[in-house]
């Protein structure tokens, strides 16, 4: 895996003329269409938006789990275009880290396991995986919570689970969709700071697409999606 430091920041991650179309009873639905950026390195991005301007469809570009219908992009240099889908899963499992507005938690498994899951397949031994997922979750304040399954959980304490989660293969790049959509602002800005403190001292990228309840203060770069584009502010 290339270190953060060893990552040009002018070609970490670039999207070029990307478009991004549904096609509904033979009708093109065009979420966005002229659609450029260059983020750099270790900078915390935010994507502002109203609801259903695309935010969460470029992440998903972003993150490899779709892709464009016109355009580029890469990531370290690579252009996601010449990558098959198992390698673009493949590179998420080693650098690109996802939070998922729904959570995407695994039921009937605890917190731990939930964390420790996406570590069972990393050739690190169990004591290790353990120590590794005890100490996300004490940092991000559920150290008395490892063993309660998500429906023992609040809302606030999920989404710090899936924080955990994206957290523990060390990405280089995070995606956030809406991180802190579905708690008040009190628990949105404790769990926003203890996120941060994480992602700035192992110098990840963060990128968020929000509608509004992430603080412009903690954004390196702002940038507005609507009208099909995105402008950065």
């Amino acid at each position: 895996m290339v270190a953060p430091e060893e990552i040009s920041k002018k070609i970490f991650l670039e999207g070029k003329d990307l478009k991004k179309s549904f096609f509904l009873k033979g009708k093109e639905i065009k979420v966005f269409d002229r659609v450029n950026f260059s983020f750099e390195n270790g900078k915390v991005i935010v994507i502002q938006g109203r609801s259903g301007v695309g935010k969460s469809t470029l992440l998903s570009l972003l993150g490899g789990l779709d892709r464009p219908t016109e355009g580029s992009i890469s990531f370290e240099g690579t252009p996601f275009e010449n990558c098959s889908n198992e390698e673009l899963a493949l590179l998420r499992r080693r650098k690109i880290g996802i939070i998922f507005q729904n959570f995407n938690l695994l039921s009937s498994w605890t917190a731990a396991e939930n964390v420790e899951a996406v570590l069972m397949h990393s050739g690190v031994s169990e004591s290790v995986r353990r120590q590794k997922v005890e100490a996300l979750l004490s940092e991000l304040g559920l150290a008395d919570r490892l063993d309660n399954l998500p429906s023992e959980l609040s809302v606030g304490q999920q989404q710090r689970v899936a924080i955990a989660r994206t957290l523990a293969n060390d990405p280089v790049l995070i995606l956030a969709d809406e991180p802190t959509g579905d708690v008040d602002p009190e628990t949105a800005k404790e769990i926003i700071e203890k996120l941060l403190v994480l992602v700035k001292n192992k110098g990840t990228t963060l990128i968020v697409a929000t509608h509004g309840n992430f603080s412009e203060s903690w954004a390196d770069q702002i940038y507005q999606m609507k009208d099909g584009g995105l402008e950065k502010k």
